[in-house]
């Protein structure tokens, strides 16, 4: 599978997609911020979402006018519509930063919350690929109507059983498009270490063998990042801003174009660390068996015509001589000559 140009595939560089949602906070100049800063610091892609007010909450939620744990929880000043609708883009926004994209060299994509906005994603926007919310896991109407369009989907996990997600791969498939990748996600903001469970990478592998998994991480920092490009994810989609300090729904949980940097120039380092499972010594660590093995040596001097005993041998470095592992075959003969002491011994001598 490819999305651009780059392959993806399990313990392969992965890619990284710098989800920007809402950190825009509407604002289409701080978007080109971030944008930039993004592919400054080495990312594949950058991500939006692409929600109006009437797409992702329905008017319970605004008259309730409850607000998830975030910056904006208890607020008197503002109301969740008016948050809402301020942080949304619209499609001649997102156009503008599609084109942007273009313009700097980094890839494109948004999440959808609505059949119209799938439409605008794989149209005029012509994304590289559609990522599904976790919220959208069971929501099998969108998926079909999602994996209709033929792009790569990234389905988010968060939330689901795996007879959901069963469901949604099944769903997803049945339109005839195979291109999906896998996000193991833990849909809290951020999630304690213990509830992050890395291990669902393999076991997502080896449930669906045929499809790469990747990780949707909302965990602070860049360890358990990393933990995870070293357990074979095979994408890393993380919140980006430029600035954690910021008023706004997820700065607190998003990586600085630091910290990303880091992401990229380890992941890099950490694919190539992992190698091979055969058993390989490398040319340069043969190099080192001379100078850092053992050779047999006398562990003091032994007379010619003497039989060798255990204590007549030692094993000091360098190793150009006979390895330590063919001891047993000169105790108990004779020596042919006088063998000073720590002298490297040799099959001749016996």
């Amino acid at each position: 599978m490819e999305i651009g140009k780059k392959k993806i595939g399990n313990f392969k560089e992965p890619y990284i997609i710098a989800e920007l949602g809402s950190n825009h906070n509407g604002d289409m100049e701080l978007a080109r911020k971030l944008i930039d800063q993004a592919k400054d610091a080495g990312c594949d892609a950058v991500k939006f979402q692409s929600w109006t007010k009437d797409t992702i909450f329905s008017k319970k939620v605004y008259q309730d006018n409850y607000f998830l744990d975030d910056d904006y929880r208890n607020r008197q000043d503002y109301t969740l519509e008016e948050i809402v609708e301020e942080y949304s883009v619209t499609e001649s926004e997102l156009l503008e930063m599609k084109r942007y994209c273009d313009q700097v060299g980094i890839g494109f994509s948004s999440t959808p919350f609505s059949c119209q906005e799938v439409d605008f994603l794989c149209g005029p926007l012509n994304s590289n690929f559609i990522k599904v919310a976790s919220m959208d896991l069971n929501n099998l109407g969108f998926l079909k109507y999602i994996g209709g369009k033929f792009l790569p989907v990234l389905l988010s996990t968060g939330m689901g059983s795996l007879a959901e997600i069963d469901n949604a791969i099944e769903t997803i498939e049945a339109t005839g498009n195979k291109e999906i990748i896998l996000l193991h996600c833990v849909s809290v903001y951020p999630p304690n270490d213990h509830e992050v469970n890395l291990k669902n990478l393999e076991m997502l592998r080896s449930c669906y063998p045929e499809y790469p998994v990747g990780f949707s991480d909302h965990t602070v920092g860049t360890p358990i990042t990393l933990a995870a490009i070293a357990c074979g994810a095979c994408a890393i989609e993380k919140h980006f801003t430029v600035d954690k300090n910021l008023s706004g729904w997820d700065h607190k949980v998003s990586a600085t174009k630091e910290e990303m940097a880091f992401i990229v120039q380890s992941s890099r380092r950490i694919i190539q660390a992992l190698g091979s499972t055969r058993r390989i010594v490398s040319a340069a660590e043969k190099k080192k068996v001379s100078s850092f093995r053992r050779s047999l040596v006398a562990a003091r001097t032994i007379n010619k015509g003497s039989l060798i005993t255990t204590d007549d041998l030692d094993c000091k470095r360098p190793g150009t001589g006979v390895e330590p592992r063919y001891r047993d075959l000169f105790i108990g003969r004779m020596a042919r000559r006088t063998i000073a002491a720590d002298e490297l011994l040799k099959l001749e001598d016996i």
